[in-house]
């Protein structure tokens, strides 16, 4: 019986290049989708580019632009990067400026405060008589009042990850002219999570399928009471409050943005000319919900976003939270001002998008920090992607085509060894997809290595080479089995490598488009066209990025 399946993939700000950590974050998703489509079930894998906030008000400041300049820029860019460059496939990438998203929005919040979970109260917010505004969480940082961390933003400190309440920053200051702000009134609508409290901690107690540290950092949350939440701000980029009498301030960011989850399902609806499709997938209680993001965005995916969905009702709570650790760069934190980066669109300009897709998967950030190093990632791509896999399906295919032009099949009649090779195969398709539908994609990653790294050795022990000079039919044969669990590879890795997994289809007589998540037939395996999968990564290559890093272009 087919699955709905709902893979939510964290929302990009639409304020600068994406690097390799946000990737990291996000492959996961893409994975999970694809194995979903090729196991039978219905997918509706979402996104988008968060475009609204003040990180994209504070870049746009300081280049002279309208925040719509800066949030175009980077969304055309992470639709060229994601989908152009790394294949994700999403069934909809749309964006927060949509007037779909606005009128959803507005509509949720008209919805809970009518229900009374949103309310209005004046409350001292910093002011910055320098600049004339009152200044949005992320217009003021100082000192963590928890872990001490200097640079920890007005609503959360990237360093211990906890919630900040702007009243409790030490040495707070103005991000813009670094002025020290004044405390005001203004009056603003606050989410009731002190009403939610219960039914969230139930809701948490009862779910599985989460990563440790996502029901730890929920948990910590809940056991140190809810606060009720600000959702609006003294800004002008953002979705207008749907109550007259407000329109100088908006809805803030950390609140519409998770609803784009559910206004870009409704979107997607529309575009395939179905308007109530969206339902199948959220007024579902047997569909699945996958959200991908990394740790940073474990409270808006495990309480704000749940909050909403609880006081609406009759909505689909998410069931799986599988978020990331973080990715370091040659053991140092990812940092813009400094220059200590690797941009996704840079990247893509100099190497294979499939490498990144396995180096990240591989040895990610799945349940603990990982570090992303230039010569671990040549050694790695080289070593395991190109000398074990890639090496394998070549010299197979390529022998096949040399010498057998009318191509091989296995013969009824087999060895002990080719049946346990075959047979290895056909179970990695239990191993592999049991391992992704957990979240554990570097186990499942695994999986398909093992047959691979069996595959090497069987060869090397068939040694067809030698074996055709006396019997030709044995040689046929062992290379008829070889070919045949390179078929089953191209199926396997297709979640973990598309690009590369539709070349190896095309080589061996699949139909890419329309293989599915099982052991395929014993047909006849006629070679065509065949060429290394990939260009193995040179020293030089390595040394040009080790001297860009920490300088300026």
């Amino acid at each position: 019986m087919k699955r709905k399946i709902v893979v939510a993939a964290a929302w990009p700000y639409a304020n600068d290049s994406l690097h390799l950590g946000h990737v990291a974050a996000l492959i996961g998703s893409d994975v999970l989708a694809r194995y979903f489509r090729l196991n039978g079930d219905d997918v509706l894998m979402v996104s988008g580019s968060d475009c609204h906030g003040t990180p994209i008000a504070v870049t746009a400041s300081h280049q002279g632009v309208q925040p719509l300049v800066i949030a175009e820029k980077y969304h055309n860019e992470f639709v060229k990067t994601l989908i152009g460059g790394l294949g994700f496939s999403y069934d909809i990438y749309s964006k927060t400026t949509t007037e779909n998203h606005c009128k959803v929005v507005q509509e949720i919040f008209q919805k809970l405060y009518q229900k009374g979970y949103i309310y209005s109260k004046i409350e001292e917010l910093p002011y910055c008589e320098n600049c004339k505004k009152f200044l949005p969480d992320r217009y003021i940082e100082g000192e963590c009042p928890i872990c001490h961390f200097d640079s920890a933003r007005g609503d959360q400190c990237d360093n211990c990850g906890n919630l900040m309440d702007t009243t409790k920053l030490i040495n707070p200051k103005c991000k813009i002219c670094g002025g020290v702000p004044k405390w005001r009134q203004s009056e603003h609508f606050f989410l009731k999570l002190s009403a939610l409290q219960d039914k969230l901690k139930d809701w948490v107690s009862a779910s599985k399928g989460w990563r440790i540290n996502a029901k730890k950092f929920t948990a910590n949350l809940l056991d140190q009471g809810l606060h009720d939440r600000a959702i609006t701000r003294d800004i002008e980029w953002g979705i207008p409050i749907p109550i007259k009498g407000y329109e100088s301030k908006r809805i803030y960011v950390w609140f519409e943005a998770v609803c784009g989850y559910l206004s870009v399902s409704k979107e997607w609806s529309i575009s395939i000319g179905k308007k109530d499709e969206w339902k199948k997938f959220w007024e579902n209680d047997k569909a699945i919900h996958f959200y991908v993001h990394g740790k940073d965005n474990i409270p808006f995916h495990t309480i704000f976003w749940p909050a909403v969905l609880i006081a609406l009702g009759d909505l689909h709570l998410p069931d799986r939270i599988l978020s990331s650790e973080y990715l370091t760069l040659e053991k140092r934190q990812f940092s813009k001002s400094r220059q200590w980066a690797v941009w996704l669109p840079d990247f893509l300009e100099k190497f294979d998008p499939e490498t990144l897709r396995y180096y990240l998967i591989a040895n990610g950030p799945e349940t603990s920090d990982a570090d992303f190093s230039w010569d671990n990632f040549q050694t790695l791509t080289n070593s395991e992607l190109i000398g074990n896999f890639g090496n394998f399906v070549y010299r197979v295919l390529s022998f096949i085509k040399n010498n057998f032009p009318e191509g091989v099949q296995i013969q009824e009649t087999k060895d002990g060894k080719a049946k346990k090779f075959l047979d290895l195969a056909q179970d990695a398709f239990s191993s592999t997809g049991s391992a992704i539908e957990a979240g554990r994609f570097r186990e499942a990653l695994r999986c398909v290595l093992e047959v691979v790294e069996h595959g090497n050795r069987y060869i090397n022990d068939a040694a067809p080479w030698t074996t055709i000079k006396k019997d030709r039919s044995k040689a046929e044969n062992d290379l008829a089995v070889a070919g045949q669990v390179i078929k089953c590879l191209a199926i396997l890795i297709k979640p973990f490598l598309p690009k590369s997994s539709e070349r190896i289809c095309n080589d061996v007589g699949l139909d890419f488009s329309k293989i599915e998540w099982s052991y395929p037939s014993h047909n006849l395996i006629v070679i065509s066209n065949i060429s290394p999968l990939y260009k193995r990564i040179e020293t030089s290559d390595i040394e040009k990025q080790h001297s860009r890093l920490g300088k300026t272009e």
